[in-house]
């Protein structure tokens, strides 16, 4: 059965129309004979919304229990079931309520698009994980629901529904969007002009990548390597050289005409080139790179210029800026640089050619195998010029001997060896030796030698001449061989610095492979037992996947076993022993970092042990201590009644009665310490926040102290904020009695922000402050952090104060709700409590029957 198609419409933030765009899209497709139907679809009490449901086929939703609230999830055994042709799920990166199938509701959008079903679903840029950051800063609002981008970019159709933001303002403002009652509150929070504005052009360049991306998949699968200039993209040639800074810098002043692209930077190291590089240099030029927010590259090759070309098609590049040496005159004249053929191979991307003084660096020249062709053909020429040009010239001087022509014409020899190799010189040999013979030893003008001693001399001189070239070969291979490895050598300590600074996942490390070898994709494929198991394939870097290693598709590519489970394969061109040495130390270097991705989760479970061991402890030591105290009160008073019965006076009876309920309620605050403390420390504290105001927490709060012990001075306006209601009044509850505790008898005040310090921040985000002050003894500065730790208390007061986890717990329920708790100096003498939580963006207060559960008593 063929996969269905999902199309989703995206918007960059709530009431630019996504449902009401994909309600329509779903009416048009109904029109045209398509068999359409609502899996599930939020009107959010929009009536234009509402009234494009009218006339689609809706599925039953599930209704379920979320919290005391019914909610509606999607019934996708319902939706299988009826089996449209198409179908409509609003809200991509909904989360699903506890009980369902799926956690997210993309995951039940793929068991559809599985059973052939095309999905029609919306997505605001504010769900996408990779954004929740940038959102979250933008909006000062921190978003619950998200999804994976890859899950995202796989749709086969994105649509994007985008209004200007101020017609977004006015469609609020007439109520469209929201409630007249939630109009201010939107338009002066999360509704902005400019937080509407970035939002869009968040969504606009999310888009325009993924539409890059299509691009780039659609040139790949028709094999065009013609440049298409749809996004500026400037590629920098790189050779490690001190010049490489100032092409950066050109590069970046070219980008910074244009509103918008990319700045790629491209160390291009040949496997045989003769230039040193200095990695020092090139970590300041990454550096730099990065600093002016563009991509660091490495990759390999033979040809510079042709390596350099294949990397600035494959990215779409539209100019390269390469360096031109002032020092290379010959190479401008003669038009034989890398530049040079840089620009010949260009095509339509424009070549910045950069001159510059900084010694004679430029990009290293095109090698191949031996001394390379310009040389080789150069020594051909010459093999047949020196030998005729040095018997014309010794002809001019009769007098001289044998011997004199044999040096000569050996020195010539030895000259052609060191210019054109081997065989050039074995040519100039044996043509020196055809001409010594026939012009100089007896009989002259013959090839026939009267004189043994001639002979001899003339043999000696071939075998020397033939040494002498062997020697140049083999100086040439050595050179070449020592050129690669410093190469392989390079592209290893590259290796080895990411190991140590840099924390690469498996598919940034298999993008750099792809990357260093210029290969088409790169993937890591893994079996489970023994060697002989079939591989299954875990990551991959490219668009089409690596045949496993070993199949009948994988012909040439290659592949390294880094252990006999674990493959590192790579296709899309034959790779030379060089290469396949390196791809070898990838492997190797591949299964560390797996090893260390592994050693670090055992790390981090183990702290988590660690941790949770030292907690355990700490409750067993309190609960041997300070809750046997209670405990031995409780039973000491029950013996006593039990035992005098009715012989006791009503009034001694009566105060052992308000002993056990004095101790019972203690024991009961110390036990929901350890249990709050407990839910802290393993992260299953989930707050339900909702929009609160301080002065409702505070009453239920304050419930069970004594009258007139504190004292509230709220001002009538403050705003509420986004909180836990039953976490707040605990917070609220254990900072007051840890101040009755430790200054007993001062007044203590619960007032709102200080006056005069303006608006405080979270992360970036407006928050609400509440103080509570004493004027006891206070807290000595070095002493401030430690009081908010688990199991301490002021100088370590051992009687009746509890068993120091009030603080604690209170920190963890306020940094639960996205808040803070800090201690301050009380001007005077005395500590300040500082809860701060972020301020809410609605005016819908919470009421009391709406409010958590979570009301364990102070």
């Amino acid at each position: 059965m063929a996969r269905g198609i999902l199309r989703i419409f995206l918007g960059a933030a709530s009431g630019v129309g996504m449902t009401f765009a994909m309600l329509q899209e779903a009416h048009q497709l109904l029109g045209s004979g398509r068999d359409v139907a609502v899996g599930i679809a939020a009107d959010h009490g929009r009536l234009e919304t509402r009234e494009l449901m009218t006339g689609l086929e809706i599925v039953a939703p599930r209704l379920v229990d979320a919290d005391g609230i019914d909610a509606q999830e999607m019934d996708v055994d319902a939706v299988l079931a009826r089996h449209p042709e198409v179908a409509v799920v609003d809200e991509y990166a909904h989360s699903n309520s506890s009980g369902s199938r799926n956690e997210q509701r993309w995951q039940d959008v793929e068991e559809l698009l599985d059973a052939g079903i095309d999905v029609l679903s919306t997505v605001s840029v504010q769900n996408l994980a990779s954004l929740e950051d940038v959102v979250s800063a933008i909006t000062q609002v921190a978003r619950k629901g998200t999804v994976p981008d890859e899950v995202v970019r796989r749709a086969d159709q994105i649509e994007l529904v985008d209004i200007s933001p101020e017609l977004l303002r006015q469609r609020i403002s007439d109520g469209n969007v929201y409630p007249k009652d939630r109009v201010d509150a939107a338009l002066a929070n999360e509704f902005r002009l400019g937080n509407l504005s970035a939002l869009r052009e968040v969504a606009l360049i999310w888009l325009a990548d993924r539409v890059d991306e299509g691009l780039a998949k659609y040139r790949a699968s028709e094999g065009i390597t013609a440049n298409w200039p749809a996004r500026e993209r400037v590629v920098v040639g790189l050779t490690g050289g001190p010049e490489g800074e100032a092409l950066i810098r050109r590069a970046s002043r070219i980008l910074s005409r244009v509103n918008g692209g990319d700045l790629l930077a491209v160390h291009v190291r040949l496997s045989e080139s003769r230039l040193g590089e200095a990695p020092r240099t090139l970590e300041v030029q990454r550096q730099l790179v990065t600093d002016l927010g563009g991509s660091y590259h490495t990759v390999s090759g033979d040809d510079a210029a042709e390596t350099l070309l294949e990397f600035a098609r494959n990215v779409n590049a539209t100019q390269i800026v390469v360096g031109v040496s002032r020092g290379r005159l010959t190479s401008r004249l003669l038009g034989t640089g890398v530049g040079s053929n840089v620009v010949r191979g260009s095509g339509d991307i424009d070549v910045h050619m950069v001159s510059h003084p900084l010694g004679s660096h430029g990009l290293p020249r095109a090698t191949s195998r031996g001394l390379g062709r310009a040389r080789t053909t150069v020594g051909f020429v010459l093999a047949v010029l020196i030998p005729v040009l040095a018997t014309g010239i010794l002809s001019l001087a009769p007098e001289l001997n044998l011997a004199t022509h044999v040096l000569v014409h050996l020195t010539g020899v030895m000259a052609v060896a060191f210019i054109g190799g081997l065989w050039p010189a074995v040519l100039a040999a044996i043509l020196d030796s055809l001409l010594l013979n026939y012009f100089e030893t007896d009989p002259v003008g013959t090839f026939s030698i009267n004189d043994p001693q001639n002979l001899f001399a003339l043999l000696v001189f071939l075998g020397a001449a033939i040494a002498v070239s062997l020697l140049v070969g083999l100086s040439a291979k050595r050179a070449q061989e020592a050129a690669r490895a410093r190469a392989e050598a390079a592209t290893l300590a590259d290796l080895a610095r990411d190991a140590l600074i840099a924390d690469d996942t498996i598919a940034a490390f298999l993008d750099k492979v792809r990357e260093t070898f210029q290969v088409s994709s790169a993937g890591l494929f893994t079996r489970a037992g023994d060697a002989g198991g079939g591989w299954e394939l875990q990551a991959h870097s490219g668009k089409v996947p690596p045949p496993p290693p070993g199949s009948a598709e994988a012909g040439t590519d290659a592949y390294e076993l880094p252990d006999p489970r674990t493959a590192l394969a790579v296709s899309g061109r034959t790779l030379t022993a060089g290469e396949r040495r390196l791809l070898t130390a990838h492997g190797a270097h591949l299964l560390l970092l797996r090893q260390r991705h592994s050693l670090q989760l055992r790390l981090k479970n183990t702290t988590k042990l660690a941790e949770g061991n030292s907690i355990r402890t700490s409750i067993l030591r309190a609960v041997s201590h300070d809750l046997r105290t209670p405990l031995a009160g409780i039973k000491l008073a029950v013996t006593a009644l039990q035992r005098q019965k009715r012989r006791l006076p009503d009034e001694i009876r009566d105060e052992m009665l308000d002993t056990i309920d004095s101790y019972a309620d203690r024991l009961d605050s110390l036990i929901g310490n350890l249990l709050d403390m407990s839910r802290i420390s393993s992260g299953s504290t989930a707050p339900l926040t909702s929009p609160v105001a301080w002065r409702d927490a505070i009453e239920d709060a304050l419930r069970g102290f004594p009258g007139g012990a504190i004292r509230v001075d709220l001002a009538p306006n403050m705003p509420p904020i986004d909180a836990d209601l039953g976490m707040l009044e605990r917070v609220i509850a254990n900072v007051v009695e840890n101040a009755l505790k430790y200054a007993p008898g001062s007044d203590i005040v619960i007032i709102g922000p200080a006056s005069g310090s303006g608006v405080a921040t979270i992360n970036g985000r407006p928050c609400g402050e509440l103080r509570i002050v004493d004027h006891g003894h206070g807290v000595p500065a070095a002493d401030v952090i430690a009081i908010f730790e688990p199991f301490q208390r002021l100088d370590d007061a051992p009687e009746g104060l509890g068993i120091g986890l009030g603080l604690a717990v209170a920190k963890g329920f306020s940094e639960a709700m996205g808040g803070q708790l800090a201690a301050e100096p009380t001007p005077g003498g005395g500590l300040t409590i500082v809860i701060r939580l972020p301020l809410s963006a609605g005016p819908q207060l919470t009421h009391p029957e709406t409010r958590s559960t979570d009301r364990s008593a102070p």
